[in-house]
């Protein structure tokens, strides 16, 4: 959470005050991924079809996904990925199931940490994230700062760069294409 001798920044106080607490991992649910096999991940695939241009045909991937078992947090997140640009509000419906689904898994009152090192709980966070983002684009401030805030609460190291977009959605500044 930075370098020794550097100043804390605001958002990682109270998390350093609050001292060591419990670490958890999220279990993934990747219907038809063979562990042993990792050109079998669906959402691998999923990317690679819409890196080519073919979003049509990745979304039916992720789709299929959610058809086998709903909770499938990464397909949650990488559809509203998808549409993201084009259709705010469905990507924020797919970022909100998501993490409504990985509620599920969690102590309503967890106090403990989700770290990104952990490959299963970043399926959680990319949710948290995507709906995040949604909330800045729709104006939506400061649910957007407070989903923020738990991101960073959850997640501390900030490999999704929120503590970067704090600043702006606390001062109201509109969401921008420019933007993350």
């Amino acid at each position: 959470m930075g370098e020794e001798g550097e100043p804390i920044e605001e958002w990682a106080t109270p998390i350093i005050a609050r001292g060591p607490r419990p670490m958890y991992e999220m279990e993934q649910v990747l219907p038809g991924a063979d562990p042993d096999d990792p050109d079998s991940d669906p959402i691998l695939k999923a990317n690679n079809l819409r890196d080519a241009g073919r979003k049509g045909r990745a979304r039916q991937v992720l789709e299929r996904l959610l058809m086998k078992d709903l909770r499938c947090l990464d397909a949650h997140a990488h559809l509203g990925n998808l549409v993201f640009s084009d259709d705010v509000r469905s990507a924020l419906w797919h970022y909100e199931r998501g993490m409504l689904i990985g509620r599920l898994s969690l102590d309503e009152d967890l106090d403990g940490v989700l770290p990104w090192g952990l490959i299963d709980n970043r399926p959680f966070l990319r949710c948290m994230q995507g709906l995040g983002l949604c909330l800045w684009r729709l104006q939506r401030f400061e649910e957007a700062e407070n989903l923020f805030g738990r991101i960073l609460w959850l997640s501390p190291s900030d490999n999704l760069g929120v503590r970067f977009l704090l600043p702006q959605v606390r001062a109201g500044i509109e969401w921008s294409d420019s933007d993350p």
